[in-house]
């Protein structure tokens, strides 16, 4: 090569070179320059991230969710409450090696060799982000992983990866690698267990996919399970209900790619690796197995419902959330935000949660349920159900409950979560409590049992059994139930009263729109909870406090830190006075008379028991709240659905009841006898007193008030002992009309009046004084009601019928209702004056022509009727026989166009009004038996029914009580054949023949003696009966019974029908309940009784509805 060869290849090498050196010159500016604003560029991103210290840090990464635990009010643990995370903290130290070594292999090689990220493996995982590359490798350390679950959100950005970075290289200075490592093992998430239930941490993967704790790992499980975080739900054995996956292919190959990362880092020998690849994983996977959650359901469940609750308010006051100031949809919103915050805290917070359930009487009382006979079938798909709640009465504590029969069927807490309509367990609450706190009611005091308008509704309200008692004290007509009174003591009270009632016993939102009359009786438009219901009874043994019930004692943190302790909240609705009268009433609801008289002989434990039972309408809901000094037990009993539950057993609905209550009470006092507090009784407080009232008003009695046997002993309040006499009762004279007795008026004649006592209209109702008359008890025979007398503002019609009979003066009674009785002539002459309309017959005392005339309540007359001729030639002489006769005939009860002389002329004038009937005139003796007081026989009806009452008072210890068994039904068997024109229009005898065994003679209301003896219908005719005639036409003009001493009187109102078909009966207390919105419609009338037979008790039914609809029960239509 040349010189000049040689010379340009150096040119060309130098030119080379300064330009590669240029160029290397260009590069190094370049990162520089891109190095500064990069730097720049990371910088702005961190900006503004929190910059943790070591302690905040710690906490931080140590935050993850661990599950919390509960413990009995023994200490005894109950078990840990399920969470949607599963997790259990584990030291490192107690982690296999495989399983150390496969996560090592599989997720970060380098990791304890790298400051907290690992460059090769950021910049691959950042050209794949920019590049969108279809393969997405990943880049992040275990320290990385740490923080982006525990510090950092799950958004995907360059800023948060930038964050990532930063803070992991903060963590590697705080802490070291074995904590790193130690944290990750638990807080990486591994899909599902064997229950179905997501898990967390290397101990609770290893427990719930195969069974062993994390310490006992081999290979092949160790690389299944680090497997599972790159992908945990695709990749996890199990379904979410548990079961197994039918193809587990997924989760194998990942197995399988952790075993060959094992293999190139040597963590394991070819041997284990083959032996690692050959294991059966399938055959290896944990079984199900039974938690906390299955063994106790009801009670885990309410645990965590409560304390979750309790956090929630914690939460709230801790942010300083003010409610009240936010709208309704922003208020709804934050709660249900602060909802789901507090849910997961509770349940993965670590937190110990000490409860008040005592774990002994729990176990028994569910023991008590499982193997229990006496619940009903099942109907229309459903299983009768329970709810049953037991809370300590001077602290609300709830020692346990029973929130159903079986959690599988059905998963709600019938003792918390359901709200029912409580009947009449309402009454002690609303109505008689109030209204004796107030000193409006003594124990002792008269309440009026009649015929009452709902509400102010056209609509009546009934009593259980369609009955009226008339007159009876408050202690009787609470223990029997009965709903008129309870309705006519909710009267007493003015609306804030009733309001503030609820409000102090916990039961303020049990009505929408407000508390009416139905809500005296139970009917809830909202409903109440067996928990609201057994906590308000708490209040009378309690001395008159009630106790906000709680479950929930104590929470602690995982650093043993108080997070909440119950702190007591209690109003005082009752004084002890008010709550030992009401208590004292309650104890004969168990008595001999009261609606619960068999639960004694059922409850094996001893002491001083009181309670009221309910039902609701159509026997939807029933109802016992049982209580001693110690503690209150309330259980309700019904479907799920609005269906009517039924008797079964050999027991009523409401026996049942009691029977299951008992049960389980009999139950919980095996085991913990102390905590029941049986033997206890109830102390008398100060201020409790016997005294003598006058039952009507409640004042001091009179000499009045003792004749009109009013007079009541009892105990009551001395506060509100009466200091005043009686006003209630004053002097009148009276009429009496058809048995009825009725003011006199001014110009009534004072021979017609007789001396009595009249009831003062300030204690009764509008329209009391027309129904009270029916109900006056038999021996009150002087006092009347305060009730204007009738008046048709005429004369009266003219007296017919008239006839002798051996000296005997008999007529027919007048059709005129406002005749008082009437006056009697002889020879034109005034002899005598006979009292009320009903009265037919005088005695004479001397011979001559006897005329009646009627005399009405202004004193006004009637014409004088025909005359009856005494000691004349015949001897039994009716001169108006045929007159009368023929007048009967035709129609017309004032026919007085016959001439009493001329026999001839009556003869004709009965043939004419008889259609050519032959007919016998006066002369013949024959003719006066088939005319006037005999032809009363043509108008018998001849199907009416007696029917029975309620024939069920308790007659031994268990309130067991035989009901007639016989047919009640009578009919007459004559032949109503004659021509509806020959039937006497004056008169219609309504004679029955009772076929009770016998015939006992009824009485007008159905009364039944401690033995139950007295099994016959209610007898008295109150003109509601309605006569039904089987054959011909029957006559209505007049209605005058007539029978001879075989024939049975034929009351009884025909409203109610009692069917017996034998066996043992009982008086069912069913008490119906409705409201407008949500109780079922109530019945129409129509009760009927029926026996099935069985053991009884007195039981209750009993009706009550909302006020915007018909009372519904029991206006007649319960069975029982």
């Amino acid at each position: 090569m040349g010189r000049h060869d040689q010379t340009s290849s150096r040119n060309t090498l130098r030119v080379v070179g300064l330009s590669f050196l240029t160029l290397f010159v260009v590069f190094i500016l370049a990162v520089l320059f891109i190095g500064s604003i990069g730097a720049g560029f990371f910088a702005s991103l961190v900006k503004g991230q929190e910059a943790y210290t070591e302690e905040e840090m710690q906490e931080s990464i140590y935050s993850y969710a661990e599950n919390s635990t509960v413990h009995f009010a023994s200490g005894e643990e109950l078990g840990e409450l399920p969470s949607e995370l599963e997790r259990q903290r584990v030291e490192l130290d107690n982690v296999s090696t495989n399983l150390q070594d496969a996560f090592l292999s599989t997720e970060d090689r380098a990791f304890y060799d790298h400051n907290g990220i690992n460059p090769q493996s950021l910049m691959r995982a950042t050209y794949q982000e920019v590049t969108n590359s279809s393969t997405q490798t990943g880049g992040s350390t275990l320290t990385q992983q740490i923080v982006k679950n525990q510090l950092l959100t799950r958004e995907v950005s360059f800023e948060r990866k930038a964050k990532e970075v930063a803070l992991a290289m903060r963590m590697e200075t705080y802490f070291s690698k074995d904590e790193i490592f130690q944290a990750y093992m638990n807080i990486v998430p591994f899909g599902r267990n064997a229950n179905g239930e997501n898990i967390a941490g290397a101990q609770a993967a290893a427990q719930g996919i195969f069974g062993v704790d994390a310490s006992e790992l081999n290979v092949a499980q160790s690389a299944y399970i680090a497997g599972l975080p790159q992908n945990p739900y695709t990749y996890t054995p199990f379904e979410s209900n548990g079961e197994i996956k039918d193809d587990l292919s997924q989760g194998l190959n990942r197995k399988d790619e952790v075993l060959q990362n094992m293999l190139e880092v040597d963590s394991i020998s070819q041997e284990e690796y083959d032996e690692a690849m050959n294991y059966d994983i399938r055959d290896n996977l944990a079984e199900p197995k039974e938690e906390v959650a299955q063994e106790y359901p009801y009670l885990i469940n309410e645990a965590q419902r409560r304390a979750a609750r309790i956090m929630r308010e914690e939460m709230i006051a801790e942010d300083d959330v003010q409610l009240e100031n936010l709208s309704e949809e922003e208020r709804q919103e934050t709660i249900q935000q602060y909802n789901q915050e507090a849910s997961r805290e509770i349940a993965e917070g670590g937190y110990d949660i000490e409860l008040t359930v005592h774990k002994d009487t729990y176990d028994a009382m569910q023991e008590a349920v499982d193997g229990n006979d006496y619940f009903g079938p099942e109907k229309e798909g459903q299983a009768e159900q329970v709810g049953g709640m037991m809370i300590e009465n001077n602290s609300g504590a709830i020692l346990s409950f029973v929130g159903g029969r079986d959690f599988e069927t059905s998963s709600l807490n019938y003792a918390t979560q359901t709200r029912r309509q409580n009947g009449s367990t309402m009454k002690p609450l609303l109505d008689y409590g109030p209204a004796i706190e107030e000193g409006l009611l003594h124990p002792g005091q008269t309440l009026l049992d009649i015929p009452t308008e709902y509400g102010g509704d056209d609509d009546e309200l009934n009593n259980f059994d369609g009955e009226y008692e008339g007159f009876i004290d408050a202690r009787s007509a609470l223990a029997e139930s009965r709903n008129i009174p309870a309705v006519r003591v909710f009267d007493l009270l003015d609306e804030s009263t009733r309001q503030e009632a609820l409000n102090d016993l916990g039961m303020g939102n049990v009505v929408e729109n407000g508390i009416s009359s139905s809500t005296a009786i139970g009917g809830l438009s909202q409903g109440v909870s067996v928990e609201q219901n057994t906590s308000a009874f708490t209040t009378f043994p309690a001395g008159g406090e009630h106790h906000e019930p709680y479950m929930v004692a104590s929470i602690t943190d995982s650093a043993d830190e108080a997070v909440f302790e119950h702190e007591e909240e209690s109003t005082n609705p009752f004084s002890e006075q008010t709550s030992f009268l009401i208590t004292d009433m309650l104890r004969d609801v168990l008595g001999s008379d009261g609606t619960a008289s068999s639960l004694p002989d059922r409850l094996n434990v001893d002491g001083d028991w009181a309670g009221k039972t309910g039902t609701t309408n159509n026997q939807i809901d029933s109802w016992f709240v049982g209580y001693n000094p110690n503690v209150t037990f309330g259980l309700w009993l019904g479907y799920n659905e609005q269906i009517g539950i039924e008797d079964a057993q050999g027991l009523s609905y409401s026996q049942r009841t009691q029977q299951i209550w008992a049960d389980i009470m009999n139950a919980a006092s095996d085991t913990e006898d102390d905590l029941i507090g049986a033997g206890d009784t109830f102390s008398e407080p100060d201020g409790i007193s016997t005294e003598e009232i006058c039952g009507l008003s409640g004042q001091q009695p009179t000499d009045l008030c003792e004749e009109a046997d009013l007079v009541n002993e009892d105990i009551l309040n001395e506060e509100f002992a009466p200091t005043e006499e009686d006003d209630s009762l004053e002097e009148i004279e009276y009429v009496t009309i058809d048995g009825d007795r009725y003011p006199g008026y001014d110009d009534t004649p004072s021979e017609f009046m007789e001396d009595g006592i009249s009831l003062n209209d300030e204690y009764l109702l509008d329209g009391d004084e027309e129904e009270i008359q029916e109900y006056l008890p038999d021996d009150w025979d002087n006092v009347v009601p305060d009730e204007d007398a009738p008046e048709n503002n005429r004369d009266p019609s003219r007296v017919t019928g008239v006839s002798n009979d051996g000296g005997t003066l008999t007529w027919s009674a007048s059709d005129d209702n406002d005749v008082i009785g009437y006056r009697i002539f002889n020879d034109g002459d005034e002899v005598d004056n006979v009292i009320d309309r009903e009265t037919t017959e005088f005695d004479t005392d001397g011979n001559g022509e006897y005329t009646v005339r009627a005399v009405d309540t202004h004193g006004r007359e009637s014409n004088d009727s025909s005359g009856a001729d005494v000691g004349g030639s015949n001897g039994n002489n009716n001169s108006g026989n045929n007159e009368d006769s023929g007048s009967s005939d035709s129609g017309n009860n004032n026919n007085n166009n016959s001439n009493d002389d001329d026999a001839e002329e009556n003869t004709d004038s009965n043939d004419s009004s008889n259609n050519n009937n032959e007919n016998q005139n006066s002369e013949d003796p024959d003719s006066g038996n088939n005319s006037g007081s005999d032809n009363e026989e043509n108008s018998t009806d001849e199907n009416n029914e007696t029917e029975g009452g309620d024939n069920s008072s308790s007659s031994d210890d268990s309130g067991d009580s035989p009901e007639s068994s016989g047919d009640n039904s009578s009919e007459s068997s004559g032949d109503n054949s004659s021509d509806s024109s020959e039937q006497n229009t004056n008169e219609s005898n309504t004679t029955d023949e009772a076929e009770n065994d016998g015939g006992s003679t009824n009485e007008e209301e159905s009364t039944e003696d401690s033995s139950n003896e007295d099994t016959s219908a209610p007898s008295g005719d109150d003109g509601s009966d309605e006569a039904e005639d089987s054959g011909g036409n029957s006559s209505t003009d007049e209605e005058e019974s007539t029978e001879d001493s075989s024939s049975a009187p034929s009351g009884d109102d025909g409203s109610d029908e009692t069917e017996d078909s034998g066996g043992d009966s009982s008086t069912d207390e069913e008490e119906s309940t409705e409201d407008s919105s949500s109780a079922p419609s109530g019945d129409d009338g129509s009760d009927e009784t029926e026996d099935s037979g069985g053991d009884s008790s007195t039981d209750e039914e009993e009706s009550t509805e909302d006020s915007s609809s018909a009372p519904s029960g029991d206006d007649g239509s319960d069975e029982t």
